[in-house]
Order: structure tokens, then sequence, then C-alpha cells
């Protein structure tokens, strides 16, 4: 109860954010013939549930702008982006969407893994970029993990990774991403979020922010009562409502007996 409160008071408070659903038609299932190539049942996917945005072979949707004579994007440009963006879009339910002037969110993913691999497979061949990484959290070290995170993404996801809203935006919790989509977001840098190159953060950094962002997902809680893990300044005013209460019932019972 205590949380849908804070989410209603929230979106209450940010009327004008968008946030999508999937299509609601579905997704475009393809038939093809046992033993067709995995680009080519890509390339048919494709072409019914991704070309209206992004545009015959990846080259991207531009529309006027009004009033600028400038353009704006409906779908970016796929050519050199790879496996990584594709398999990270698909695989978190943040593609397809209904609506390309909203804020993908992670949702219910309506694509099979073999539809997902598919579509992957087509992504990357319309240019060269970067593969699937395969990050090793093991390897990396929990406290060079915590600073990092800190530093480069406590801003906008909370330092314990339960996310939050920034403008023009919502920074998404942490909880479900895999160790594999949290190396994808930082390289790909989806929507509002900025993209970490290598040079910025090695892939031994990301090990150690992986394994920061796995822990979190475990607190200990040592103390006791963590209230939804939504950060120190809530938990503070809960404690201070709790005490106004305490303070008000204890005053009414001190006036009850002297009057």
């Amino acid at each position: 109860m205590r949380h849908a409160l804070l989410l209603a008071a929230l979106a209450l408070a940010l009327p004008s954010l968008a946030l999508a659903d999937p299509p609601r038609a579905g997704i475009v299932h393809v038939q093809v013939p046992p033993g067709t190539p995995l680009k080519e049942y890509g390339y048919q996917l494709y072409g019914g549930n991704c070309v209206t945005c992004h545009g015959p072979g990846g080259r991207g949707i531009y529309s006027p702008r009004p009033g600028s004579g400038g353009q704006e994007t409906l779908g970016p440009r796929l050519k050199g982006v790879g496996a990584l963006a594709a398999d990270f879009y698909l695989r978190t339910g943040y593609m397809p969407l209904s609506s390309a002037y909203v804020q993908p969110r992670r949702s219910r993913v309506l694509l099979s893994d073999r539809e997902i691999r598919a579509l992957v497979a087509y992504v990357a061949s319309l240019g060269p970029g970067p593969a699937i990484p395969q990050p090793h959290p093991e390897r990396g070290s929990l406290r060079d993990g915590l600073t990092l995170f800190t530093h480069d993404c406590a801003g906008c996801h909370q330092i314990n990774g339960e996310g939050g809203y920034v403008t023009g935006g919502v920074a998404p919790p942490l909880e479900d991403a895999t160790a594999v989509q949290i190396a994808e977001a930082i390289r790909t840098g989806p929507y509002l979020m900025p993209r970490f190159s290598e040079k910025q953060l090695g892939d031994g950094a990301v090990d150690s922010i992986i394994r920061y962002v796995q822990h979190t997902k475990h607190p200990t809680d040592p103390g006791g009562w963590a209230i939804g893990h939504i950060g120190p300044v809530p938990e503070g005013l809960v404690t201070w409502l709790i005490a106004m209460v305490a303070l008000v019932a204890t005053c009414l019972v001190i006036g009850r007996r002297h009057a």
C-alpha cells in the first residue's frame, strides 16, 4: 500500500512523462520454412515489426520538425549498432514500441528466443558493430564497483539501484537486469543514459559495477526495517511521521489525565 501511494504521488507530480507499453496489436510472427537462416528469418521479422520506425535496411526514419526546418528521429539508424544494442532492446522488452514518441521501459518480452536471435543476427548484418558482451562479474571488485557506481550511476539509479526520476525520463530499477544487460546498457546508453566507451570504463570496471549491482539485489538490511529500500530521505520522513503520531498520542493521554 505504501509503495502504491508513493508511485501515485510521483505520477501526479510528473504528468507529462510518457512510458511505453508493448504494441497493443502484439508481434507479427512470421512463418518460414525449416532450415531458414537466422539472418533471413530476422529480415522477415524486421519487415513485420521494425521497419515502420527504423526504415528499410535500418536507415532510420526522419520527419520534418514543425516550425524549425529541422528533422526529428522517429526511429534511429541501426547500421553499425551491431548485435549489442539489438540484443539489449529486445531482451528487456524495450522494443518494439507502440509509439516512437514515448520512453521505452522494461516490459513483457513478446518475442521468442529464436525470434530475438534472428532479429539480432539481421541487425548485426547491417554493418560492423559491437558484439554481445560477455561480462565476468565474479572477477570484479565489490569495493571498486561501489565507487564507480556512486560516481557514474547513483545520480540517476540511486545508490541501491532502485531507480528514480530524472528530467525528461525515468531511470529504471536494476533488480531485473542481468549481467549481460547491465554491460549492454553501459555500452549502448539507452534513452537518456550516457554511453560509456571502453576508454571511459574498461571491461574490468564494468565487471565491478555488475558485481555491485548484483550485491544490491540481496541487501542484508542490518538494523531492521528497510521500508522498501526507497532511500534515507523517505525513511527519515516515515520516522518523523511515526514520532509525530506518538507525540500527539502522548499529549492526548496526558491531557485526559489532567482534565
